[in-house]
Formats: structure tokens, C-alpha cells, sequence
């Protein structure tokens, strides 16, 4: 965009269409990031697009499946085309409720340890020799507070966003001194669509999460490094 400010850098934001992937990509491009959203592309992405592209900075839109390797190496190539991330935000996300862990269907079992679990992997590791080499960025990983108990009739959902905590403090630990952070984030009741059918109520907005993202991911101290940060609602 002519005339445009610079911005401070690039984010890349998963599952963005909608939720917590929304609201912080607009809050990113709020704060002066260029932002790549990943995910399906639908035309809810490309709304998030022009809505994020009117704080001025370059918005792109990069149709993956984050649980495909081939995919989210081609995302990585189109994003590194704006430029090495200074944060990459690991959003993307499906929960699969209902059935009693006998009656699960191990195809749904795996579709959501694919996206959940199996796409931060992919997408962390295609970004990571970029921003060694760079020595700086952060990981804010989106968990969950069903991270830290059981949850029945979500039993695939609750695994992964354990395993997704565990995957953040080891990378965090991969990274100790090399000018890099990797951080989860675990929100309670958010009001989205994913929260239909929990039977929770919402105790925060997504754009409340979004904020706190952005601030772990931008403003924190570095000795938050490793960190789970809990978010319980008002």
C-alpha cells in the first residue's frame, strides 16, 4: 500500500476465519504487523483480510491444511515472500464431542489429533531455521484450560491440548538462547462457535484472548519462555 507506515514485522496467524484466529489477527494488524492468515481458504477469511487491511499494513491470505506437510510448506514459501515472522500464532483448532471414548470413530480421533497437535508441529518446524537464523520471534501456541483437566465426551479435544502444552515447553526448552520464545496460552469458556455444545457458558470474549496473544507475543519477557498462562475469565 502506498503512502503505508512500515510495519514492525509479520505474524502468522492459524485457523483465522473466525474466533480467537479473528480477533487476534486483527489485533496484530492493529498493532502495525503485516499478517498472513492460514487456514481454509473460505470467504470468512477473505473478510478477516479486508477487515485487517484497514490498519494499513500487508494482509495475505494463504489457503493450507496445517495437518499436510506438502501444505504447510507451501504456506511457508508464501509467508517468507513477506518476510521471516516475528510471531507465528498457533491457532488453528477442531474439537469432535459426543461420543463416549468406545463409541469414538478412530478416523474423528485422528482428524483432530491431525489439526490440533500434528499442525503446530508442521508449522512451527517450517518457520523455525528462518527465524533462528534471525534470532528473534515467539510461538504463542493456543491450548486450552482442557489442558489441565478431563474432559468427557472430548477426550481426542482435551489429549491434544495437553500434548499441545508439552509441545510448547519443549520447543521452549529447544530454544533457551537463541534469541526465540515459545509460550501456550490456555483460555477457559470463550464466546465462539466452538463453544456451542460444551455446555460451558463464556467467561471471556475471543477478542479479550486475542489481546493477551498479542502481549505474550509481543510485549512479554523473554523469561516467559516455557510459560502456560492460564486465562479463567471475569
Amino acid at each position: 500500500m502506498s503512502g503505508a507506515p512500515s510495519a514492525i514485522g509479520v505474524a502468522v496467524v492459524t485457523g483465522a476465519s473466525r474466533g480467537i484466529g479473528r480477533a487476534t489477527a486483527l489485533e496484530l494488524a492493529k498493532r502495525g504487523l503485516d499478517v498472513a492468515l492460514v487456514g481454509h481458504g473460505s470467504d470468512a477469511m477473505e473478510g478477516v483480510a479486508d477487515d485487517a487491511r484497514s490498519f494499513g499494513h500487508r494482509v495475505r491470505v494463504v489457503a493450507c491444511d496445517v495437518a499436510e506437510a506438502a501444505e504447510v510448506e507451501r504456506a511457508r514459501c508464501a509467508v517468507l515472500d513477506l518476510g521471516t515472522p516475528l510471531l507465528v500464532v498457533n491457532n488453528a483448532g477442531v474439537v469432535h464431542r459426543g461420543p463416549l471414548i468406545e463409541e469414538t470413530d478412530p478416523a474423528d480421533w485422528d482428524r483432530v489429533v491431525a489439526v490440533n497437535l500434528r499442525g503446530p508441529f508442521l508449522v512451527s518446524r517450517a518457520f523455525l531455521p528462518a527465524m533462528r537464523a534471525e534470532k528473534r520471534g515467539r510461538f504463542v501456541h493456543v491450548a486450552s484450560i482442557s489442558s489441565t483437566l478431563g474432559c468427557p465426551r472430548s477426550a481426542s479435544y482435551a489429549a491434544t491440548k495437553w500434548g499441545l502444552v508439552g509441545f510448547a515447553k519443549s520447543l521452549a526448552e529447544e530454544l533457551r538462547g537463541s534469541g526465540l520464545q515459545s509460550i501456550a496460552i490456555l483460555p477457559g469458556s470463550v464466546d465462539t462457535d466452538m463453544l456451542a455444545g460444551s455446555g460451558f457458558e463464556p467467561q471471556m470474549t475471543a477478542e479479550e484472548v486475542a489481546m493477551q496473544i498479542a502481549h505474550l507475543g509481543l510485549e512479554a519477557s523473554p523469561a516467559m519462555n516455557g510459560s502456560a498462562v492460564e486465562m479463567f475469565g471475569r
